[in-house]
């Protein structure tokens, strides 16, 4: 017969040392008159039936460990994974407002721009029109500030009547009017300034070229557009914009851990490619719980300032809570899983003679077990050695 070795915290004994004992544990238990073995340990049961104890003998207790549940100060923290995403309040899209083709692309993917800075040109006659209307417009206020001075010149000299001094700058204010309207549609399109400027200038020839320019400061995430492309007024996309110096984290955590999460909570944020520790904050917790997975989705905003974070990367986030609690908590060696995968423990009746007792689990820190019910403040389970008595109670 070979011999098989058992591990066990007081060393390595052949099992032929281990088996007898278990075997005198057995015996010590069936010679236990007043303890009888019962399937559960229910409100429902009469009240002198009790849990089968089980009978260590006193020069084996030594290779075993007897702790108390204890209560501990803990700051929960949720873990949960997540998948990284553009700051959807620091992306926008470059879309311009005249139709036309495109004549010149001056960025591409991965590009830096600031606002304001053209991304592309467009050769449209909707910016020849847009620019005549207004030169037109401005033409017309001119000449009509001159008139207005002119009949009030004349009024001072009582050349005219005060009808056709008010006649005068109702046709001015008119053009005012006019040159207001007309510099709608420029500013629609992105014309600036120096541009308009230009646009007053008679004798010279109005470009048909147009500036798309990007709205916000960031990276040029997409490209969606190319050279000679004819691209329609507020429909065509040309670019994505997007700030990457912050980043969207979107993740999901379990309905059990919803009441212990808020907004604003600081949140740490680990790639399993780089040693770099991302930090962020909880900026979202989502309404409505999947009923197929029972989770929540979380949104954490996080800093990216190297942009080491792409779209669509994979992180681990742990959500530091502001919670603080009193937890029961017993080494997670003490917890065992019975033959229906339900958590138990060996809770110590009296010296040497142990109980088997379900408990429902928490979450787990610094090797201790949270026990959310099952067991009571200073009662003693035993830790190291557990698993042995759960096989010798299973061979009986």
């Amino acid at each position: 017969m070979p011999t098989h070795l058992s591990c066990f915290h007081g060393g390595i004994r052949p099992a032929t040392w281990w088996i007898p004992s278990l075997l005198i544990v057995a015996i010590s238990q069936i010679s236990c008159g007043n303890v009888k073995k019962v399937e559960g340990q229910g409100p429902e049961q009469p009240a002198d039936v009790r849990p089968a104890l089980f009978t260590v003998p006193a020069d084996q207790m030594a290779h075993l460990k007897v702790v108390a549940a204890e209560t501990h100060n803990w700051q929960i923290a949720v873990q949960t994974t997540g998948t990284v995403d553009w700051d959807a309040d620091h992306t926008t899209q470059a879309i311009t407002q005249v139709n036309g083709p495109i004549t010149r692309i001056l960025v591409d993917t991965g590009a830096k721009v600031n606002a304001g800075d053209p991304l592309l040109y467009v050769s449209s006659p909707d910016v020849v029109n847009a620019m005549s209307t207004y030169r037109k417009a401005r033409n017309r206020e001119l000449f009509n500030k001159r008139i207005v001075d002119r009949e009030r010149d004349l009024l001072d000299r009582g050349a005219v009547a005060l009808k056709d001094v008010e006649s005068a700058e109702a046709d001015y204010n008119d053009a005012l009017t006019d040159v207001q309207n007309s510099l709608q549609p420029l500013r629609i399109f992105g014309i600036n300034a120096q541009e308009i400027d230009a646009a007053e200038k008679q004798g010279t020839t109005i470009s048909t070229e147009l500036a798309v320019r990007a709205p916000i400061a960031g990276i040029v995430v997409q490209k969606l557009v190319s050279p000679g492309m004819l691209i329609q007024a507020g429909a065509t996309i040309c670019f994505m914009l997007s700030d990457v110096s912050s980043v969207w984290v979107q993740g999901h955590i379990f309905d059990r851990d919803l009441p212990l999460v808020r907004v604003g909570d600081p949140v740490t944020e680990t790639n399993p490619s780089s040693d770099h520790v991302f930090r962020g904050t909880l900026g979202y917790v989502g309404a409505f719980v999947d009923p197929a997975t029972r989770t929540t989705p979380v949104r954490i905003v996080t800093q990216n300032p190297t942009g080491l974070l792409k779209k669509d990367m994979f992180v681990e986030a742990v959500i530091q809570t502001s919670t603080r609690s009193n937890i029961l908590a017993v080494p997670v060696a003490a917890v065992l899983r019975d033959d229906k995968n339900e958590p138990i423990v060996y809770v110590q009746s009296e010296p040497g003679k142990f109980a088997q007792r379900s408990v429902t689990i928490g979450m787990q820190k610094d090797g201790l077990v949270a026990i959310t019910s099952g067991l009571q403040k200073g009662e003693n389970v035993l830790s190291d050695g557990s698993l042995f008595i759960q096989f010798a109670t299973s061979i009986q």
